[in-house]
């Protein structure tokens, strides 16, 4: 039969869409930074200019020219992740084109557990954090609390703010109140057109997101609250190729995915290392 069924760029189109809408993290943090991306050890460079100065003026006086100060911060695409399958010829004689989608589904499921668990290991970048807490029914409420008045103390934007919740804290949540909080997480299309995944409802102006990747060591959960600005992340199926297998009678397909996060804006993130209560 051959390889005629298989498009790399087709394929690796469906991919990239099934990793658009899978990702839990990397939906809610920006990509502003997200250029070309063509080989691991790429480097995305983010200029960032200081604050503008004001002071008051007098009429018929001087102003003071302010020197501008600028600084810039470096994107590495250092994390690269890859797959590689075969299908034998019998296997494959009636279904090829099914058996490759589903292949591609199986691919950006694995793909996106790494990246999810990559962004939500960013949590050490924080500027900000809110006391270790055991959390219970009762104490759930004022740890929100907590971490939505971190972010009002360091001036951060009231909108686009995200709060990544494992499904034990979740309950907690639920249990202390209903209203606004989904019992189950939930695919949701925001007013900017992002796609969600794990949306179970808003509270203390935080869009609430449950995922089982928020970094933890089993007893220490590492809770982050955060605005869309404070990580950036970019991400791009690198290659996706197709050949026959030497010495068998079947296809070999791989793919390999390049991706970086960075931290760009500490003071609009929070962190809070909860345990169960």
């Amino acid at each position: 039969m051959g390889l005629e069924n298989f498009v790399p760029e087709i394929w690796s189109a469906k991919l990239f869409v099934r990793l658009r809408k899978a990702l839990v993290h990397a939906s809610v943090v920006n990509r502003d930074y997200e250029g070309e991306i063509k080989e691991f050890g790429d480097t995305v460079r983010i200029n960032e200019i200081g604050a503008v100065d004001v002071s008051d003026y007098t009429k018929y006086t001087d102003i003071t020219w302010q020197e501008m100060d600028s600084a810039q911060k470096v994107l590495l695409i250092d994390q690269a992740d890859s797959f590689a399958v075969q299908l034998d010829d019998i296997d494959k004689a009636q279904t090829k084109p099914k058996l490759i989608d589903g292949i591609m589904s199986e691919a950006s499921y694995s793909i996106v557990d790494e990246v999810d668990q990559y962004i939500a290991a960013k949590y050490t970048g924080a500027g900000n954090t809110v006391s270790a807490l055991t959390v219970s029914v009762g104490a759930v409420i004022q740890n929100i609390s907590n971490l939505q008045l971190k972010l009002n103390e360091a001036n951060v934007p009231q909108q686009d703010r995200y709060l990544f919740v494992p499904p034990w804290y979740h309950q907690h949540i639920v249990n202390s109140v209903s209203q606004g909080i989904n019992s189950t997480g939930v695919p949701k299309l925001m007013d900017n057109g992002v796609l969600v995944n794990g949306y179970v409802g808003e509270l203390f102006g935080f869009n609430i997101l449950m995922s089982n990747n928020v970094s933890n060591n089993g007893t220490i959960w590492q809770m982050m609250a955060l605005h869309r600005s404070a990580i950036t992340f970019a991400g791009q199926i690198a290659k996706i190729e197709a050949t026959r297998i030497q010495d068998r009678f079947g296809d070999g397909i791989k793919g390999l995915y390049l991706y970086g996060a960075k931290v760009v804006r500490p003071n609009a993130m929070v962190t809070c290392a909860a345990t169960k209560g």
